[in-house]
């Protein structure tokens, strides 16, 4: 790639509009198109709000409001030192949904995005109407799991407990982000991750991960759920995840999700007194909003439209 990366590498044209709204503190970069209810995309690690181009649009076309973020320190949002916790990404979220000018709406979250969105479900239940989560368990599934699971989730959770590791982000950027791909082609299906699609993508992933410091933000998050665990703030965190939340759950999961195991993410539903429905999507691995972007719209919109 030679050169130094920068934030443009994300700003890519299309049928949407690049726009940056203040929300929480923080200046945030948001990718919309279209009008109707608002529907709001939280990318996992290691995406930014790419990951949504295609669902997005057909989301749109359906008759929503549909915007992508990039989540606080990836791609063109602003890179603070801190607020990587649980409560700061719930906040900013629910911060976002004000600052785009609406009372509530339908949150649609992937890997660390769908952790973010459990927690602003859970937290300002008034804000998100409707909650769709891909490839992520409810928070106090994953910590039980990381405790029970040791040959299962834990040993699924290997790499990411290398980035507690001090200044990680180095490896995870060396040799153009090199590392970023090798991740990706882990978590991913085995037909998805031998396709041209998928060279495509996790290149745009790794450029973006070379961002100057987003590769340190992006590890934030991690760092801070394993400080978390031993501190009073994590205990806060844990208690207030443990009100079930009243918000109305879809929860989609890919068959080979290497990342977060379906039997770890399985039980989640036990945390929502909503309507809740658990989708096994077979064939799929981790990024299944790129693997099977059909079902996984028509699934998206499905839930939009059913009756509350």
């Amino acid at each position: 790639m030679g050169g130094r990366v920068d934030e443009s590498c994300v700003l890519t044209e299309g049928p949407w509009k690049h726009r940056f709204v203040g929300a929480n503190g923080s200046r945030f970069h948001v990718a919309e198109v279209g009008a109707g209810p608002l529907v709001l995309f939280l990318h996992g690690f290691p995406e930014f709000w790419w990951a949504w181009h295609d669902i997005m649009v057909r989301v749109a076309d359906a008759g929503f409001r549909a915007a992508a973020i990039d989540l606080r320190g990836y791609g063109a949002s602003d890179k603070p030192p801190r607020g990587y916790d649980g409560y700061t990404m719930a906040a900013d979220v629910t911060g976002l949904i004000r600052a785009l000018g609406e009372r509530s709406a339908t949150v649609v979250g992937a890997g660390a995005g769908g952790m973010i969105g459990w927690a602003a479900a859970s937290f300002h239940p008034k804000l998100v109407n409707r909650l769709v989560v891909l490839g992520a368990a409810h928070p106090l599934r994953l910590r039980a799991a990381l405790f029970a699971d040791p040959r299962g989730q834990l040993s699924a959770s290997a790499t990411v407990l290398r980035f507690q590791v001090p200044r990680f982000e180095h490896v995870l950027t060396r040799d153009d982000a090199a590392l970023v791909g090798e991740l990706m082609t882990q978590w991913s299906s085995p037909r998805f991750a031998a396709s041209p699609e998928f060279a495509e993508y996790s290149a745009r992933c790794r450029e973006a991960m070379q961002i100057p410091q987003a590769s340190f933000c992006a590890l934030e998050a991690y760092r801070w759920v394993a400080r978390s665990a031993l501190r009073l703030q994590g205990y806060r965190f844990v208690k207030l995840m443990q009100r079930p939340s009243s918000v109305p759950t879809l929860q989609l999961h890919g068959e080979l999700d290497t990342a977060v195991l379906p039997r770890t993410a399985q039980g989640s539903g036990r945390y929502v007194t909503a309507p809740y429905e658990w989708r096994l999507i077979p064939e799929a691995g981790h990024f299944l909003h790129q693997e099977a972007p059909d079902m996984v719209t028509g699934e998206i919109l499905r839930w939009l439209k059913t009756p509350s």
